[in-house]
């Protein structure tokens, strides 16, 4: 069964929208591990409009599953997670005026700069993912620079109009099969939800899943346990 990863990052903003210190990101943390979740996914972004450097610091110390701490492969940012020791680095695109990422990373249009960010952090004893669309070019670059695994962005499937899903899953399946192929790990996410995610859990070779928006949104009606108990369960649906 593919794993499920949470990405916390948005009970975060619901703090941050007023300046408080609630709702506080750290505990949503072991409830998500005790519902089911695999993996904790949290976003540190340069502008740190919702995950910020103390969240950081205390979520490595609760979480007992899998901290995957997505990123731009920034300076900064690559000190941070050097210090912090997380047991997973996702690279990602980032810039300031988006809502959310956008995209894949170009890899193959920036090998040199990436492939030293996946090398500062292999030795750092970090696994590397790189958050790439599903392109097959873009698979083998992530190839190239040294990471182990590559998270598919499931934005176009997640978004595309009825008559073209069938075939943005296809670009997924074949992107997941080469990737598997060519020795990397692989995961996939963005805009998926509790009624469009079991076509992506089913593909064989993605064995993880990082899923935050849309169970946070569940979780302010039925509580963060049962929102993540019902991903699992959607992720599964036959």
């Amino acid at each position: 069964m593919t794993r499920l990863h949470v990405n916390i990052d948005h009970v975060a903003t619901v703090r941050q929208a007023r300046g408080t210190s609630y709702p506080d990101p750290v505990p949503a943390a072991p409830i998500c591990e005790m519902a089911g979740a695999a993996g904790i996914t949290i976003h540190l972004r340069e502008d740190r409009r919702h995950i910020i450097d103390r969240d950081v610091e205390l979520i490595r110390q609760v979480v007992t599953t899998v901290l995957n701490l997505e990123m731009a492969a920034t300076e900064e940012m690559l000190q941070i997670a050097c210090r912090v020791r997380p047991d997973m680095c996702t690279l990602v695109p980032e810039k300031r005026e988006e809502r959310t990422t956008e995209g894949g990373m170009a890899v193959s249009a920036h090998q040199a700069e990436i492939a030293a960010a996946v090398k500062t952090l292999v030795d750092a004893g970090i696994c590397v993912s790189l958050f790439i669309d599903p392109d097959l070019r873009e698979v083998e670059a992530a190839k190239a620079v040294g990471a182990q695994m590559v998270e598919l962005h499931t934005g176009d499937y997640a978004e595309a109009p009825a008559s073209q899903v069938a075939a943005e899953l296809a670009r997924l399946t074949t992107a997941a099969q080469h990737a598997a192929k060519i020795g990397l790990r692989v995961a996939a996410g963005h805009g998926l939800h509790y009624h469009n995610v079991a076509p992506v859990s089913r593909i064989p070779e993605v064995e993880e899943l990082n899923i935050g928006h849309a169970i946070i949104a569940r979780a302010i009606f039925v509580g963060l346990d049962a929102a993540v108990r019902q991903m699992l369960e959607a992720m599964d649906r036959p």
